[in-house]
C-alpha cells in the first residue's frame, strides 16, 4: 500500500483546469484529497496487476472491514485554504469536467470502432435503429449537395431538403441531448445499487458516469437557452424518455459492456452530428449562427472568453461527446464485476481522445499504472 498524499501534493500533480474550482467545489476537497490515496490491486498476473481491485487490508477499531478507518479516524490534516474571492459562482453544475484549449477543440476526429464481437454487433445494430428513429422524431437529414450547389442559393438548397435551417438543426440537438443524459444516470444508478447490496467499493465508475450524465445535461441547459421547445416536441421527449430508460436500464441489468458499447456507438453518431454542424456553420450555411454570441451558461461551464461566439460552443460540445465515446468504449472493453474504472483518478488530453476511439482492456491497465507512477513522484518530491 502506498502512504496517503497531503494536499499540497495533490494539487501540485491536479491540472490546472482543476485547480480552478468554485468555491462550492472547493468544499469537498478533502473528500478529493482522500479518493487520492491509491487502491490496493491483485497480483494475479502482470498484466492484471493494475486494473483488477481488490479488498483494503485496513482494520476498524470495531473488527475488519472493506473500507477501512473512517477519514475522521485518520491523523489530522492541516487546513484547506479556500480563496473565494478568485472565483465567479453562476451556474449550478458541481462535478468535474474538462476545460478545453482552442487547439483541443479542433483535434476531435470522426471515428467508428469496428464491431468485434457478438455483443458489439448487438450494440451497433442497436445504435443504427435508434439513428433512425431519432432521425424521423426530429426531422433530422443529411444528403450530399448537388452537382451545381455554387448555382443554388440557401434558400434553394433548404427548400430542396439538401440543408437544414438553424431551427431544424436546434430540433435536433435538443431531442438528442434530453435522451443523451440518460445512460450515464442509469449505470450510476445500478452501480451504485450493487455497491450497496455487495458492500464493496465501486471501483471508482460511479462518478464518471454521474459526470457524463450531468455534462449532457448541461448541453442541454445550454441550448435550452435559444430555444423554447413546443408541448408537441415535449411529449415526445417524455415518451422517448420512458422507453429508453426503461430499455437502457433493463438491458444493463443484463449485460453492462453492451450497454457501455452501446454509448459508446452512439456518441460516434453525435460526433458526426456536431462535426456537420460545424461544417454548416464555417461554410456559412447557417448564417444567424455565425455571429451568435455564446449563451451565459456556456461561458461559465466551459470557461469561455467574454467575446465567444456559439460555434465556439458548437466545438465544445463535441469535445465533450468525444470523451464520452472515449470513456464509454474503454468501459465497454473491461470486466464490470471487478475492473477498476481506469479514469477515477485522471483522464487522457483532449488529443489521446480525440483521435484514438478507446483504450483497450490492456491499455487501461498501463494508464492505472502511470497513474500510480504520478502519485508516487509527487509523494517523492513532497516527501524531499
Amino acid at each position: 500500500m502506498h502512504a496517503p498524499l497531503s494536499p499540497v501534493v495533490v494539487s501540485r500533480m491536479l491540472p490546472a483546469s482543476m485547480k480552478a474550482l468554485p468555491a462550492h467545489r472547493a468544499c469537498l476537497r478533502p473528500c478529493i484529497m482522500a479518493a487520492f490515496k491509491p487502491r490496493s490491486f491483485a497480483t494475479s498476473s502482470p498484466s492484471r496487476a493494475a486494473i483488477i481491485a481488490k479488498k483494503a487490508d485496513e482494520k476498524s477499531p470495531l473488527g475488519p472491514g472493506t473500507e477501512g478507518p473512517h477519514i475522521k479516524d485518520l491523523p489530522p490534516k492541516a487546513p484547506v485554504a479556500m480563496n473565494v474571492a478568485d472565483h465567479n459562482i453562476k451556474g449550478d453544475w458541481v462535478l468535474f469536467h474538462p476545460v478545453y484549449t482552442p487547439d483541443e477543440l479542433r483535434s476531435v476526429e470522426v471515428l467508428h470502432r469496428e464491431a468485434k464481437t457478438f455483443s458489439d454487433k448487438i450494440a451497433y445494430n442497436f445504435v443504427k435503429l435508434a439513428r433512425w428513429g431519432f432521425d424521423i422524431a426530429s426531422g433530422y437529414k443529411h444528403k450530399p449537395l448537388p452537382p451545381n450547389a455554387n448555382l443554388m442559393t440557401l434558400d434553394d438548397l433548404r427548400r430542396d431538403g439538401y440543408l437544414m435551417d438553424e431551427s431544424q438543426w436546434l430540433r435536433r440537438i435538443l431531442f438528442l441531448e434530453s435522451i443523451a443524459a440518460v445512460p450515464g444516470m442509469v449505470a450510476a444508478a445500478l452501480r451504485h445499487l450493487r455497491s450497496l447490496r455487495l458492500m464493496r467499493r465501486d471501483c471508482g465508475w460511479i462518478h464518471t458516469l454521474l459526470e457524463e450524465a450531468e455534462n449532457e445535461r448541461m448541453h442541454l441547459m445550454t441550448f435550452m437557452s435559444l430555444k423554447n421547445p413546443s408541448i408537441i416536441f415535449r411529449g415526445m421527449v417524455i415518451a422517448a424518455q420512458g422507453i429508453f430508460y426503461n430499455a437502457f436500464f433493463l438491458c444493463y441489468m443484463i449485460s453492462p459492456s453492451t450497454c457501455h458499447r452501446f454509448v459508446g456507438h452512439l456518441e460516434e453518431e453525435a460526433v458526426l452530428t456536431y462535426t456537420r454542424c460545424i461544417h454548416e456553420i464555417e461554410n456559412g450555411h447557417l448564417p444567424i449562427w455565425e455571429k451568435l454570441p455564446a449563451p451565459e451558461i456556456a461561458k461559465d461551464y466551459w470557461r469561455l472568453g467574454p467575446d465567444a461566439k456559439f460555434l465556439e460552443v458548437i466545438y465544445a460540445v463535441r469535445s465533450d461527446e468525444s470523451t464520452h465515446r472515449f470513456v464509454n468504449h474503454s468501459l465497454g472493453s473491461l470486466k464490470y464485476e471487478t475492473d477498476v474504472n481506469p479514469f477515477a483518478l485522471r483522464e487522457p488530453g483532449m488529443t489521446t481522445k480525440g483521435t484514438k476511439i478507446c483504450f483497450e482492456r490492456e491499455d487501461s491497465a498501463k494508464f492505472i499504472e502511470a497513474s500510480h507512477d504520478i502519485l508516487d513522484e509527487a509523494a517523492h518530491k513532497g516527501q524531499s
